[in-house]
């Protein structure tokens, strides 16, 4: 299979944050989180003056544009092509382009590599969120999105729970 890749989607001006919403409906209706690992608008706080008071607000990095992180073929493809307020893929023609590593890197999306030291079968905490308090053993392991799925004791069934590693602390 090949690798994720970022690419550029242009979108109509003022519906970045639709189109990011429309294709995570459809990544989650046609299960291909695998496929399609991230849509981002890329935001940049700003200070503004306001009636002599300053504000922080966010802005658009690139109106009308939206990041997409994911493993081109003809599915993911025709899934983002064919979103509401998708004009189309940046590239020449009809061939999409990836952004290199260097492009990446100068609008602030570094590769950081996150150590784990988590194994399947270790029992953690939850220490943010709606479990919060709650110990369950580790069941799956998914180092690219940074989750964890946990087992716990719910209603005395045992039911998976998918949090991120920023949530659980080993015990």
């Amino acid at each position: 299979m090949s690798e994720a890749k970022w690419y550029v989607v242009h979108t109509y001006s003022g519906y970045e944050n639709k189109v990011k919403v429309d294709i995570e409906k459809t990544i989650e209706n046609r299960n291909l989180q695998d496929q399609i690992l991230e849509v981002s608008v890329p935001m940049l706080e700003v200070a503004e003056l306001k009636n002599g008071v300053e504000k922080l607000a966010d802005k658009k990095m690139f109106p009308g544009y939206v990041l997409i992180h994911m493993i081109m073929n003809d599915d993911t493809w025709y899934v983002v092509r064919n979103t509401r307020g998708v004009t189309g893929f940046v590239g020449p023609g009809s061939k999409p382009v990836p952004l290199s590593e260097e492009e990446m890197e100068s609008l602030g999306f570094t590769k950081t590599e996150l150590a784990v030291d988590f194994e399947i079968g270790d029992m953690v905490a939850v220490t943010a969120g709606a479990w919060k308090d709650t110990i369950g053993a580790i069941k799956s392991i998914n180092e690219s999105k940074k989750t964890l799925t946990i087992s716990v004791e719910m209603f005395g069934r045992e039911t998976p729970v998918e949090l991120n590693f920023t949530e659980v602390k080993k015990m």
